[in-house]
């Protein structure tokens, strides 16, 4: 039987971290320009998310972390919109019901510090991730809140908190 755990990101994580998610973007065949394969924070994701009203959770089966996803404030948007930041899994995640637990997980820590409404990007092939934040009651914008920095992803969603 797996054993499941999401929890908070340690600075130890931070190399997994940052090779989990160049992984998953390269299987989606992501532009490497203009998402988060090119932040320079992919490679210090614990000291990224060590400020106010920051978060960020790894999901593990088994001790192997197999999932991520954070909030943090919308850079240049409203002090009560947060953005659903960096969810990524591995294949072997997929269809354990590990990325409606990180959102739930998410959402609950946007409401406790404060956030209004949820934002997020994603990409058009990116189709499964889509499915999903609808069913978590996201829905889609037409045009991009704040100033997040990822010109490459053209699909903008939101929830009300």
């Amino acid at each position: 039987m797996n054993t499941i755990e999401i929890r908070a990101i340690k600075k130890s994580d931070n190399a997994t971290v940052a090779a989990l998610i160049r992984s998953v973007l390269l299987e989606h065949d992501v532009p490497k320009v203009g998402t988060a394969y090119a932040d320079t924070a992919l490679d210090c994701m614990f000291e990224t998310y060590a400020v106010p009203r920051s978060v960020y959770f790894v999901a593990l089966v088994n001790g192997k972390i197999i999932g991520t996803a954070g909030i943090a404030p919308l850079a240049n948007g409203s002090a009560t919109v947060c953005e659903l930041q960096k969810m990524y899994f591995l294949p072997e995640s997929r269809g354990l019901g590990l990325g409606a637990a990180m959102i739930e997980k998410c959402l609950e820590q946007a409401k406790a510090l404060g956030f209004a409404q949820c934002y997020l990007e994603t990409l058009p092939n990116m189709k499964a991730a889509q499915k999903l934040y609808e069913k978590t009651g996201f829905y889609y914008l037409d045009a991009p809140l704040g100033n997040t920095g990822h010109s490459s992803c053209p699909i903008w969603m939101i929830k009300d908190l």
